[in-house]
């Protein structure tokens, strides 16, 4: 390979990455279009992209993986994988048996779940989300409690050691948790060491926890991790992990439902 090979492969693959980030996803035909190059050329790209852990391949194409150098806005996971999430935060919110006080992680999809919640009964939730605790705020028998401290523009949501000191100091029926990655490897993770915190907090402080996300999260390795495998109750998902996969999760211990 030739210098110029090497540094318009190196362009190739960063325009590939660029584009993922700003669009949630490409695909093969598309950006062999775009590039001017061959498909195959494209394939070979995005495995090399897939082997230094930027994106995941899928048939026919690729997402790009949240790391320590990116993550992706509240607003836009409020416009991916929307019917999923719908499903899998109600499947979550039926996992409440008897818990009175619930923390509800960050995230569209803990979200979701927070407005699925019962209202015909006392409940305690604790979060570190603003938009968890404006779905909340003027629900009947729940009582509110927002964690303080810095707010992260991207996710509307508190960290730092205001927000886990106050965690620190409660003892949790329930933890809902939301992760940007799951693998049985590395556990859960997520890109931002100061959200880890938050999260790795709510772990502990819970007696109960329960992983919910869709099933491009699986196989996924973010920066920080917060909660292995075994820590989880539960984890909920939907049919589009294969039930195969479910069960190698299942043999680490949390019960695995997918809607």
């Amino acid at each position: 390979m030739t210098a110029m090979d090497a540094r318009t492969s190196e362009e190739r693959r960063h325009e590939i990455v660029r584009v993922a980030r700003a669009t949630g996803s490409v695909d093969v035909t598309t950006l062999a279009a775009r590039l001017g190059v061959a498909k195959e050329t494209v394939r070979r790209d995005l495995r090399a992209l897939e082997d230094h852990g930027l994106v995941r391949r899928t048939h026919g194409g690729a997402y790009p993986v949240e790391s320590a150098g990116f993550e992706t806005t509240l607003a836009f996971r409020a416009t991916s994988h929307v019917p999923e999430k719908r499903r899998i935060a109600a499947a979550a919110a039926e996992l409440l048996g008897d818990a009175e006080t619930v923390f509800v992680d960050e995230g569209f999809t803990p979200q979701l779940i927070a407005e699925t919640l019962p209202r015909d009964r006392p409940l305690t939730v604790v979060t570190a989300s603003l938009p968890v605790a404006g779905a909340l705020a003027e629900a009947d028998n729940v009582s509110v409690l927002l964690l303080g401290g810095r707010v992260r523009s991207g996710t509307l949501a508190t960290v730092d050691h205001w927000t886990t000191k106050m965690l620190s100091g409660f003892v949790l029926d329930l933890a809902y948790i939301g992760a940007n990655g799951i693998s049985r490897e590395h556990g859960l993770t997520t890109p931002d060491p100061a959200v880890s915190e938050v999260k790795t907090q709510a772990v502990r402080a819970a007696r109960r926890i329960v992983f919910a996300g869709v099933h491009t999260k699986f196989g996924a390795v973010s920066f920080c991790r917060f909660a292995e495998i075994g820590a989880l109750e539960a984890i909920v998902t939907s049919t589009l992990l294969p039930a195969s996969e479910a069960h190698r999760y299942s043999l680490l211990g949390p019960q695995v439902i997918r809607v």
